[in-house]
């Protein structure tokens, strides 16, 4: 992949990069598979009475179970531990109900700019401003998920030993970071 440029037209600020056909396929994959894991939490929604009768969608009240997916939808209220409120898991599963669902559309309306604008077998990605906003959203939650998943913290190396089976996903965490640092240049003024 090129590094992002930004490109002046009658139009507007355009992004532009190009990728090769595998890149292409290695995030549309990535970002398909996010998309997957919040479409299935989506839909295991429980069936609530209030929601049908007032028309209010509702989520999820409780957190994921997946790493991956806690990680993408993370807990709104963190308890001090001792504070009057550090039992307050009611609070978490009233938040998570009431917003999870506008969160995964989000999230899912980012993956789908980016499907949309990556080109299937590879070239030339040219991105408005508000399109790039969106790139970030996605590549940071494939970033996320990945992240989890590798078990990345401040402690992990750049690289990994030859026979670590982490080692080629770690290059791909790399790749995401590297093309997100390049895009946020890019949009930089």
């Amino acid at each position: 992949m090129r590094k992002w440029s930004r490109k002046n037209s009658l139009s507007g600020l355009k992004l532009r990069s190009e990728m090769d056909a595998r890149e292409a396929s290695v995030l549309r994959s990535l970002v398909g598979s996010v998309s997957g894991l919040l479409i299935e939490r989506a839909n295991s929604t429980p069936e609530d009475d209030l929601a049908a009768l007032t028309g209010l969608r509702t989520g999820n009240s409780d957190p994921p179970e997946d790493p991956r997916l806690h990680r993408l939808l993370p807990d709104f209220h963190r308890s001090e531990p001792g504070s009057p409120d550090a039992d307050r898991a009611d609070l978490n599963s009233a938040l998570r109900g009431l917003h999870e669902p506008e969160i995964i559309d989000a999230k899912l309306a980012a993956g789908t700019v980016v499907m949309n604008t990556v080109p299937e077998d590879g070239g030339r990605v040219l991105l408005t401003p508000e399109q790039a906003d969106a790139w970030l959203t996605a590549l940071t939650d494939v970033r996320l998920a990945l992240g989890t998943m590798l078990g990345i913290d401040a402690d992990t190396p750049d690289h990994l030993d030859a026979d670590d089976p982490r080692g080629p996903h770690l290059d791909v965490y790399h790749w995401l970071t590297w093309m997100q640092d390049s895009l946020l240049e890019a949009l930089a003024p």
